[in-house]
């Protein structure tokens, strides 16, 4: 009973639970739930269901004291809730054991998959080796089957193509007959690198063409050896080349030849006389039909390129390509030169030579730029855009007028194959025909300035056609034609020089001086008075000088520098002697004093207009002195012990042209020597002046009453020779300290009585000159206002003189 009471006094203490001090998560709570299900009843406390009064755990629903207690649930709903979670755990541990045997099968086949991949990948990397091993192998026995079967396959193409080519191989003849193939089907270019390929093999197992050549130099018994060796094979390969590659010339090199036959039966050029019309040309037959088969020569051109340059430049490929190149030259060359010719001399007829020359320069370079294009069409190594619209539209050549549109776009390739010797042959014989028709014209031309004209105009055309690679072949024509028109310039300059200034032979009107002076008309203020009046002094000057400066001025841009300085240097020393002669004629018919006024202002108008010339007039002379060389021959045959073939410098031979020959050097400066001429024409003036104004033995009370208008005269004649104030100031100034100084030294030596007449002669001479001065200068400053422009025509007197 004790037992009893003290397990109700428990029962009635209030139960503790742990999750007032550890409450459980919802994982927890969820996973106790799910053991709830399964074992009939909670295992936790705090959760009251309602209608019930009490918590029940497992425990205590298992105890007696539980089951007897119970009043509110009968044995039967526990007995059913106990087989239910019974069943419930059999179910679960049924399932439970299916699932481990399950696992375990499960295991056990992955072990066995394991062990069967572990065995299929040992498998598959035996193979692999297998394979690799055999792939090496089979690489090896191609190698070796390549290798055995390459001289098969020489042999073999070699009896295959002979039928395609039309080749028949009888013993040792070859019989030509008509190829199977065509140099325009997909197949020729294999069979022509097939038979390049066995040419090159027999002639390596051979020895090459010497190894041929001297088997076939040998007797009948030792040709039936070749039957079956490569050296036969050799020569039958050589043979199939040589039909393959005329299969391409009859394409090219013939068809060529019927294009130009017909060309010229269509246009009877075979007539005398009969061209086709400059404005015509490039939309003739001449064009449109090269043009029509450029297309398919040139494909099969570049079969050939290739194996023309892996062969060195040599063999028969390049036999070939030149053939063509000289067929296509020739050809063209026979059907365009008349026509050049005959449109160069239609063209000089019309114009002119002069209006001729740039005409048929713009001609020339139209023609090398088409030509340049044909030429590529045929045999340039890529074909351009251009080309191929212009056979789209063949009709659009003749509106091509462009007269400098020659430059167009030109690889590497392009320029070497138009620099070809050949071809450059051709146009510059084309280009000939403006040489031949213009030098033909220069030879009957002596006029200066139509030569000038000739020259400047060729400059200008041989500069645009400098300007393009295309072209060079007009521009070399050109230079040619500008060299013989500079050669006939030289040559008339020459002679115009030789006979208007070396032997020129002065009348009295040329030397009517001062009367030419003063026989100029009145100047007035209009301009066409002006250039009449400019034109007077123009013709004033002596003639001589006045031909110097006008042939200078004509050929001074015209020709080399060089030789203008040449002609310039001995036209000058010419000039000056000219002058000089001319001075002494003056002398004796007019007075020193115009002689040498007139000799300034000449060498003073040279000098000036020489300067825009910007030239060095000096050269050096080198001549033969043979003035020791009688004295040497004596020497050289006195001495008995001479070395005539001694291979020093003690050759009798060489002693005796060193000392019996020297070389005279002279160093001609005609610049310097013409300041040398002015410089003693004005010391002269000043000298011969002053002896004419105060002569020694004149008398002081003359001298007063002449000096006076001697004065005067001097500065008018100065200003009637020497238009520019300034010249006469310059001259003007040396004479008066001259008259000084003689009057000074007249006070020195004389006595008291005429020192006063010396002073009055001293003031005359300031006040005269002083006076004379001025006049010059109101006088020049005059004659200058009036002067004009230098007239283009001929060089002006300047008023700088």
């Amino acid at each position: 009973m004790a037992t009893k009471a003290t397990k109700q006094s428990k029962s009635k203490q209030p139960q503790i639970s742990y999750e007032t001090f550890a409450p459980r998560s919802a994982a927890q709570i969820a996973r106790l739930q799910r053991l709830e299900a399964l074992t009939a009843g909670p295992v936790f406390g705090n959760q009251k269901k309602e209608n019930d009064t009490q918590s029940w755990t497992l425990a205590d629903a298992m105890t007696t004291t539980a089951m007897t207690s119970s009043s509110s649930t009968t044995s039967s709903d526990i007995m059913s809730r106990t087989y239910e979670t019974c069943d419930t755990v059999t179910k679960v541990v049924k399932h439970s054991t299916s699932l481990r045997l399950a696992l375990r099968a499960s295991i056990n086949i992955c072990e066995d998959i394991s062990n069967r991949h572990a065995e299929l990948l040992r498998h598959s990397g035996e193979l692999s080796a297998s394979a690799d091993r055999l792939q090496a192998e089979e690489a090896q026995l191609s190698k070796h089957a390549a290798e055995i079967g390459l001289p098969l396959q020489h042999y073999d193409a070699v009896d295959r193509i002979g039928i395609l080519v039309g080749v028949l191989f009888r013993g040792t003849k070859t019989v030509r007959g008509l190829a199977k193939v065509k140099v325009d089907h997909e197949e020729y270019p294999e069979l022509l690198q097939e038979i390049e390929e066995a040419v090159e093999y027999f002639a390596t197992e051979c020895g090459g063409p010497a190894a041929l050549e001297e088997a076939m130099s040998k007797g009948k018994g030792k040709q039936e050896e070749l039957l079956s060796g490569s050296m036969e094979y050799y020569r039958r390969s050589l043979a199939l080349q040589e039909a393959a590659l005329y299969l391409i010339q009859e394409a090219v090199v013939d068809r060529m030849i019927q294009t130009s036959n017909d060309i010229r039966q269509a246009l009877n050029l075979d007539k005398h006389n009969q061209v086709v019309a400059a404005d015509k040309l490039e939309a003739s037959l001449i064009y449109t039909r090269y043009h029509g088969i450029s297309a398919r020569s040139n494909r099969l051109i570049r079969l050939i390129l290739p194996k023309v340059k892996s062969s060195g430049g040599d063999g028969p490929y390049l036999a070939l390509l030149n053939l063509c190149r000289t067929t296509y030259c020739s050809h063209r060359e026979r059907l365009l030169k008349m026509t050049v010719r005959a449109h160069m001399d239609k063209l000089k007829d019309r114009h002119g030579l002069v209006g001729m020359t740039r005409i048929a320069s713009v001609f020339l370079i139209r023609l090398c730029t088409i030509e340049t294009q044909l030429f590529l069409d045929f045999f340039g190594e890529t074909t351009s855009t251009t080309t191929s619209d212009k056979k789209n539209n063949p009709t659009e050549t003749t509106t091509m007028t462009s007269t400098h549109d020659n430059a167009f776009n030109l690889d590497d390739a392009s320029l070497s194959v138009m620099n070809h010797v050949e071809f450059q042959n051709y146009l510059n014989n084309l280009c000939g025909a403006l040489h031949r028709t213009v030098r033909r014209g220069l030879v009957t031309v002596h006029d200066l300035d139509t030569l000038c004209q000739i020259v400047s105009v060729l400059r200008e055309e041989r500069g645009q056609a400098s300007s393009s690679p295309v072209t060079m072949a007009a521009a070399r024509s050109i230079s040619s034609v500008i060299e013989d028109a500079q050669e006939r310039l030289i040559f008339c300059a020459n002679t115009s020089l030789q006979k208007e200034v070396i032997r020129f032979r002065a009348s009295p009107t040329d030397l009517d001086y001062p009367a030419k002076l003063t026989s100029k008309k009145p100047k007035t203020s209009t301009e066409e008075d002006a250039i009449q009046q400019q034109l007077q002094i123009y013709e004033s000057w002596f003639p001589p000088m006045r031909s110097v400066l006008k042939i200078l001025s004509k050929i001074f841009r015209v020709v080399e520098p060089r030789v203008f300085e040449d002609i310039a240097r001995e036209s000058v020393q010419a000039c000056a002697r000219s002058l000089k002669e001319g001075s002494l004629v003056i002398l004796q018919k007019s007075g020193v004093r115009h002689a040498d006024l007139f000799l300034v202002k000449h060498l003073l108008i040279l000098r000036e207009q020489l300067s825009p010339f910007d030239m060095d007039l000096r050269s050096v002379e080198r001549q033969l002195d043979f003035s020791d060389a009688g004295r040497a021959v004596t020497r050289f045959l006195a001495n008995r012990n001479r070395r005539l073939f001694s291979m020093s410098t003690e050759n009798a031979l060489v002693t005796l042209l060193r000392e019996g020959v020297s070389v005279q050097e002279t160093d001609m400066d005609s610049k310097r020597d013409l300041e040398d001429a002015l410089r003693s024409a004005c010391n002269d003036f000043i000298d011969h002046t002053c002896a004419s104004l105060l002569p020694s033995n004149a008398n002081l009370r003359q001298l007063r009453e002449t000096l006076p208008k001697e004065l005067e005269t001097v500065v008018s004649q100065m200003s009637l020779y020497l238009e520019n104030a300034a010249t006469q100031s310059i001259l003007l100034k040396p004479v008066s300290r001259k008259l000084l100084r003689t009057v000074e030294e007249w006070k020195t030596s004389s006595g008291d009585d005429d020192t006063e007449a010396l002073a009055q002669l001293e003031a005359i001479i300031k006040q005269g000159l002083s006076t004379s001065a001025t006049k010059a200068a109101t006088a020049g400053t005059a004659a200058a206002t009036h002067i004009p422009a230098p007239s283009p025509a001929a060089p002006t007197a300047s008023t700088n003189e």
